[in-house]
């Protein structure tokens, strides 16, 4: 969860995440040296310089380190700078003569900053002797031995701050993991009885701020011995060679920010000690101890503690993906499943929703679609296919990771909070630019105790033209119940959803590569279909007609040798050849219908009209036929293919009149992606149950007896709408007449405004 402060006219993220690594000032039970390599030559020192050297500031510059202290011991060092790594020499121990024979131990330890400056960090040594080595082991392998014998991650974090409480002696040690948002939570703590549970808190992410959470991955040790104690500047503040803060990422003597001691003091500590628990390369919690005095723990001791604590840490992570184990193997056989679904079904969609287990299984969600080509496939209980839309146009506009996911998706999208009964929580994989795969998880009203209010995580306090945070002063049990989020989601769905990312993506890979090559493969096949009937039918036509002429001749040379019969044969022979030649004539044209070059151009439809009824003229004349349209738009077409659809469609009105004169009204109206055509006549009408059949190339409902023709007229216009991306379908009952419906797909500009529009499905119901 994520608490949003604001204050009018102040920038708070600003003040909450400034930089602290370059505050250019250090705890005063320590000092530093800013070394120039090779010579070690002194470029910065902290101002509580003098009160063990007994030499100002000023007067330590320039000064090589072996003016300072012994040169057998600076010998030492150089040689142990020539490691690659300081860790090998850190700590070493410095003897500094103070006055007279008087000495002062220290620890000395070496690190070089991202500026590439060598700094020496003094702390006091407590002890001259190291730890045994082998009383550590003893300590690590029974805090271990104890682990072995814990079965929930609760006991392991317990048993972490346990230990760690006993080798340091501090009166509370807690451990504190942080979630996705920042905020974290105590899973473990061990303390004085006297003292306030934390327990089970929550605390906001402002308590441990981003920079803050980063260096404590970059320092994985830090302590404030003395929460109470005046910080020591460095001299000079600004570094002579880059005139730049020094920074101070790695140091261990680097001093607090002024609000974290706020914080300090607010929670009645005198001294607090963190390790970083690392996982994966990033921060995955803390342990803190804290003392209600000031209390100095030694660089050695520091050291032990954080081995342990990684040592026993990595146990924690082992038994997290133990416990994850059986669900990680569920969800990888769930995944295995999906695959081999999508790999035998046509459509890799139907794969993933259509079979048990489905998609809602690999994530433990309540609903999933799958937004592909401009349609959302939904199982579950989603979001309607609108919403859907809109929230997948701000995937596509927001996020650029191959997997989102959020617990509280309304508190990033706001349109979301309008179905958080159903998605509250999503997870979400893109599949290309425009297609996702969406998992959803409804609202779950939770309580969380805080320690504290988190909406007053802190103030801001403004004094002498200064602004600063300062933190809240009371940690008491606050209660939240907080609503718009989901149950989280974990992170073996989310691997897993990644997974099945890869393998999806693979097989729509594939399948586009099938695809391409059998439209290959039909492009050539159709376009050798199509010379052979070009071919054949034009070939056929010189036969035929030597058919037809022969058998004339021969009825007018031989007619008074031939009896009525013979005539009536002849009479079948030339009325044969002729529907042959009319058949071949309607296959060249169907052939020729997107076999020549089609030139899409602006026409208008009421040209193509007049063309039409031109040619048909003598037959409108001959039945009396009465003719009227709307007023017909442009559109992008081929005109001349336009005038045959119209010729077609008319003249098949007035074929199949009824009784009465055909009246026949061509009709224009504009949907939302297309032009609606209509040719209407009062004719016979058609049963509904031929309506896709008479579509059919050589399909016809009636004997030639009845009605001339080839079953070919329909077919024509039906290829030829489809040439120009279109769909025709018929509306009839017997003896009421028929209307037929076509489209044309808006063009040019009408059609580049509505670019990326998804088309209604209700505009063609009609002819479904």
């Amino acid at each position: 969860m994520e608490i949003n402060l604001q204050v009018p006219g102040i920038n708070i993220t600003s003040l909450k995440e400034a930089p602290i690594h370059n505050a250019s000032k250090v705890q005063p039970h320590g000092i530093i040296f800013v070394l120039a390599e090779p010579e070690l030559t002194i470029l910065q020192v902290s101002s509580n310089i003098s009160t063990v050297f007994g030499i100002s500031p000023e007067n330590m510059l320039q000064k090589k380190l072996e003016e300072v202290l012994d040169p057998f011991q600076v010998d030492r060092i150089k040689a142990g700078l020539l490691e690659e790594n300081l860790d090998f020499i850190n700590p070493i121990k410095i003897w500094a003569r103070r006055k007279g024979d008087e000495y002062l131990v220290f620890d000395g330890i070496f690190q070089r900053n991202a500026d590439g400056f060598l700094i020496l960090e003094l702390e006091p040594a407590i002890s001259q002797e190291n730890i045994p080595f082998l009383s550590f082991y003893h300590l690590a392998r029974a805090s271990i031995n104890q682990l072995e014998k814990t079965s929930t991650l609760g006991d392991f974090c317990q048993i972490i701050v346990k230990e760690v409480r006993k080798v340091t002696g501090f009166d509370r040690v807690m451990l504190y993991k942080f979630d996705d948002d920042g905020h974290g939570s105590v899973l473990a703590e061990e303390k004085l009885e006297s003292m306030e549970p934390y327990l089970g808190l929550h605390f906001p992410e402002s308590d441990i701020p981003k920079p803050a959470r980063k260096l404590f991955t970059s320092n994985w040790i830090r302590l404030i011995p003395d929460a109470t104690s005046q910080s020591a500047e460095l001299f000079p503040i600004l570094n002579p060679v880059n005139q730049r803060p020094l920074d101070l990422t790695n140091s261990i003597l680097r001093s607090a920010s002024p609000c974290h001691i706020q914080y300090l003091h607010n929670m009645g500590v005198g001294a607090s000690l963190t390790i970083s628990l690392m996982k994966d390369q990033k921060l995955w919690g803390l342990i803190a101890c804290h003392h209600q005095s000031p209390k100095y723990v030694s660089y050695e001791l520091r050291k032990a503690c954080e081995f342990l604590g990684r040592v026993i840490f990595s146990e924690i992570s082992t038994r997290e993906e133990t416990e994850d184990y059986g669900y990680r193997m569920k969800l990888t056989y769930i995944q295995s499943a999906l695959v081999e679904y999508m790999s035998q079904e046509e459509n890799f969609i139907d794969g993933l929703v259509k079979h048990q287990p489905n998609l809602l299984e690999l994530a433990n969600a309540k609903g999933a679609a799958v937004c592909f080509g401009g349609d959302c496939t939904m199982v579950g209980e989603t979001p309607t296919e609108e919403e859907l839309n809109f929230l997948v146009q701000w995937l596509k506009n927001n996020v650029e990771e191959e997997v989102f996911y959020s617990d509280s998706l309304p508190q990033i999208y706001p349109d979301a909070e309008s179905f958080k009964n159903v998605a509250s929580g999503l997870l979400a994989i893109p599949i290309s630019k425009n297609n996702y795969v969406l998992w959803f998880r409804p609202e779950v009203i939770q309580t969380v105790n805080w320690g504290g209010d988190p909406n007053k995580a802190f103030e801001v306090n403004q004094s002498e033209g200064n602004i600063r945070l300062c933190p809240r002063k009371s940690f008491d049990l606050w209660k939240e119940t907080v609503r718009l989020t989901s149950l989280p989601w974990k992170q073996v769905e989310i691997k897993a959803a990644l997974e099945l990312r890869k393998a999806i993506i693979n097989i729509v890979l594939r399948q586009a590569d099938e695809l391409a090559q059998l439209a290959q493969d039909l492009e050539r096949s159709n376009a050798e279909l199509k010379k052979f009937a070009y071919v054949a039918s034009h070939d056929l036509q010189e036969p035929l007609n030597q058919v037809a002429n022969y058998v004339q001749l021969l009825e007018m040379r031989y007619l008074e040798q031939l009896d009525e019969d013979a005539k009536e044969f002849i009479g079948f022979t030339v009325e044969g050849v002729s529907l042959m030649q009319t058949l071949i004539d309607d296959v060249l044209a169907y052939s020729k219908v997107d076999m020549q070059a089609i030139e899409f151009e602006m026409t208008g439809v009421d040209t193509a009209l007049d063309r039409a009824l031109a040619n048909l003229r003598g037959r409108i004349s001959e039945t009396g036929a009465a003719i009227a349209h709307d007023p017909l738009p442009t559109v992008m077409a081929d005109s001349t293919q336009l005038m045959q659809l119209f010729q077609n469609l008319i003249g098949n009105a007035i074929k199949f009149r009824s009784e009465q004169p055909p009246e026949i009204h061509v009709g224009a109206s504009r949907l939302e992606d297309a032009w609606l055509f209509s040719v209407r006549d009062n004719g016979i009408g058609i049963d509904p149950q031929f309506s896709d059949r008479i579509f059919v190339i050589f399909q016809r409902l009636h004997t030639r007896d009845e009605y001339q023709g080839t079953g070919m007229g329909l077919a024509i216009c039906k290829k030829i709408v489809e040439c120009h991306r279109g769909r025709i379908w018929v509306e009839s009952q017997l003896g009421q007449g028929a209307t037929f419906y076509f489209t044309i797909p808006l063009g040019g500009r009408d059609r580049e405004r509505r670019n990326g529009r998804k088309p209604q499905n209700n505009l063609f119901s009609r002819g479904q």
